[in-house]
């Protein structure tokens, strides 16, 4: 809650805007249902409409987040080969991110930031201007006198259902009558109320004290507060205007239950609208008896004999309290997006300013990893130089912390298969962090590296340290080893190596079908041709999942997609530096957008090219297949073969 950028605020009131919408849709929808029952009936949803609209930010912020997964397309069939490089593409200099507090921000506010202060400008204006009403309303009650129809209060309060006191206080002559207090409601008479008929007297306060039997006083103040988070929205003031029209013509009903007269009650009603006036602080703290612009469609709902005047019954309240949230919870949860988008800012830069300003590298490492996985490598590069700028800043350049951001950027730059920048980065994690088991893999990297650069001593000695630090290591390291000892001429030594290592490791991973290749190029090239056959083949072809479906094959009829664009894949350190060679089919489905979808491995080949493969073939677009003459869905087959040039 406290690492919020500017970003994720933003698309918190964009959530909460669109939902609000939903909301005040479905209370017009209800209200026009419901325009056969009461006035206190439809009051109910207005209120309960005010209240799911204070609730929905708080709401949005605190519950678990209900993703709702964008479904991906389904695809193709289609079959290509690609050659790989030797080498991946030269990258250019990514912009660094300062550690200092004093990062600059661009001059000219950005259009979401001036939107969230807009917002923020009109909620507190007018929520100021409510507590000086308040305020005002407050000063005005201690200083006012008790009436002197006070004693005429108590019988009046009991035809309306109130079983407890009720003050009657004077207000200014000419003022209109009003109620106000949340724990102990008074009603405000004029001083010239003396020159009414006890008539008029009666009704008027009959009308105040049905205010105060309802509890409208703070239902008002809860449905303008609803008002001010919401004012931007132009429903949200239909919704105040109809809040404030059931509200009266509810206590009008309230007081003609009461045996009163209707055309009398609508000619006092007449009288007052046209000779008081409403106070500063009417319309903001206290609950008045008449506006005019309401004025017309009250007096025609009170001399209507057909208008239902009867209350709001338990029911009625208990599902204006249920539906609500049966309607909010699950709304508030919801973000419409797809897997992982929740974690990935909007705008990087406002994130990355947000963290560096707060210190705070939290907020840039979860985004990392999310763009990371949806290999926007970019903008996930960019977000951990300025974590790892943070922790240098925070914790030093010797710090744990920052050194195991380095190992992340490091783990980056190798999925990105940017040996050199990896290298340089897992060099200097090392450094900082010395022998610790984090390390380990950053080592294996490293040796790997250093043999391919024909230092067979540094490398053998990174092996070392990295299965010492961590043991679950052993099988890579002897197996590398065995690559060095090769290299050097020991046949014997790099025999007995590849044996320890298949002996440490397990037979399904990855390491042991890896470790096994290797070994059994190692005996074919030393004619031991049938060792290497006893062997065994470990790299069957892997079963694929059935095609999704609407998904055909040209076999079917459909015509194959064709190659608009492709990547090449990049041949990974660990291939080349062990001279291996192969061939990787994947099975993929080419959808209507030209993009392809859940892509599988149909044939290995081990060593990272598996990965290599797949990564490239992810970027590729097509024009896409055809069935029956309309754009389909295709099933195809790529495969990629790995030569060194």
């Amino acid at each position: 809650m406290f690492g919020w950028s500017e970003t994720s605020l933003f698309a918190i009131l964009v959530g909460v805007a669109l939902k609000s919408t939903i909301v005040l849709g479905a209370a017009w929808v209800a209200a026009f249902a419901l325009r056969s029952r009461s006035a206190a009936v439809r009051h109910l949803v207005w209120t309960a409409a005010a209240a799911a609209l204070l609730a929905l930010p708080l709401l949005s912020i605190s519950l678990p987040s209900l993703s709702v997964p964008v479904a991906s397309e389904t695809s193709v069939l289609f079959r290509t080969t690609a050659m790989a490089r030797s080498e991946a593409p030269v990258s250019q200099p990514l912009p660094q991110v300062p550690a200092a507090p004093s990062h600059s921000i661009p001059r000219r506010l950005h259009w979401r930031f001036s939107i969230i202060l807009l917002w923020a400008a009109g909620s507190l204006l007018a929520f100021v201007q409510m507590l000086l009403a308040l305020a005002r309303m407050r000063r005005v009650r201690r200083s006012a006198l008790p009436s002197a129809y006070s004693h005429t209060i108590a019988e009046l309060a009991q035809a309306v259902g109130i079983h407890h006191s009720v003050d009657v206080l004077d207000a200014p002559s000419g003022a209109m009558p009003m109620t106000f207090g949340i724990l102990r409601p008074a009603v405000f008479l004029p001083r010239d109320a003396s020159d009414w008929s006890d008539e008029r007297r009666r009704v008027v306060l009959l009308h105040e004290l049905a205010h105060v039997r309802r509890g409208d006083v703070p239902l008002q103040l809860m449905a303008r507060l609803a008002l001010i988070l919401h004012w931007w929205n132009p429903l949200a003031w239909t919704a105040w205007r109809a809040f404030l029209a059931e509200r009266e013509r509810a206590a009008d009903d309230l007081v003609l239950r009461t045996d009163t007269c209707a055309s009398d009650y609508a000619r006092h009603l007449l009288e007052i609208a046209r000779v008081m006036q409403s106070g500063p602080a009417l319309g903001w703290a206290a609950v008045a008896m008449a506006r005019r612009s309401q004025l017309e469609g009250r007096l025609l709902a009170i001399l209507d004999s057909r208008t239902n005047r009867k209350p709001a019954g338990r029911s009625s309240a208990l599902a204006a309290a249920l539906v609500p949230i049966a309607l909010i919870a699950p709304l508030a949860a919801i973000r419409a997006q797809g897997p992982l988008s929740s974690a990935i800012p909007a705008d990087v830069d406002a994130t990355i300013r947000a963290a560096v300003a707060q210190k705070n590298s939290e907020m840039v490492e979860k985004p990392a990893a999310a763009f990371e996985v949806l290999r926007q490598y970019d903008a996930s590069r960019r977000l951990l130089d300025s974590a790892a700028a943070i922790h240098e800043q925070v914790s030093g350049a010797r710090s744990e912390d920052y050194g195991r951001a380095l190992l992340k950027l490091g783990d980056l730059e190798r999925k990105r298969y940017r040996a050199s920048e990896a290298e340089s980065f897992y060099t200097e994690a090392v450094a900082v962090l010395g022998d610790r088991a984090e390390t380990a893999p950053a080592l294996m990297y490293l040796g790997v590296l250093a043999l391919g650069h024909k230092n067979s001593t540094v490398a053998m000695d990174d092996f070392r340290k990295a299965q010492t630090l961590d043991p679950s290591l052993a099988g890579q390291a002897r197996m590398w080893t065995a690559q060095a000892d090769e290299r050097d001429g020991n046949a014997t030594d790099a025999e007995a190596m590849y044996r320890s290592a298949l002996a440490v490791e397990n037979p399904t991973s990855n390491d042991h079908t890896n470790t096994t290749l290797l070994f059994g190029r190692f005996l074919e090239n030393h004619g031991r041709a049938d060792e290497a056959k006893a062997l065994g083949n470990p790299l069957p072809d892997v079963p694929t999942p059935p095609p999704g479906p609407n998904v055909f094959r040209v076999k079917d009829g459909a015509t194959p997609p064709k190659v608009l664009t492709k990547i090449d894949p990049i041949y990974p350190v660990e291939a080349k530096t062990a001279g291996y060679s192969a061939t990787v089919r994947v099975q993929m489905e080419v959808g209507t957008d030209g993009t392809p979808h859940n892509i599988h491995v149909a044939r290995s080949a081990g060593l990272g090219l598996d990965d290599s493969a797949a990564a490239a073939i992810s970027q590729w677009r097509f024009v896409p297949g055809t069935k029956d003459g309309a754009p389909a869905s295709v099933l195809a087959s790529i495969e990629v073969n790995f030569h060194l040039q």
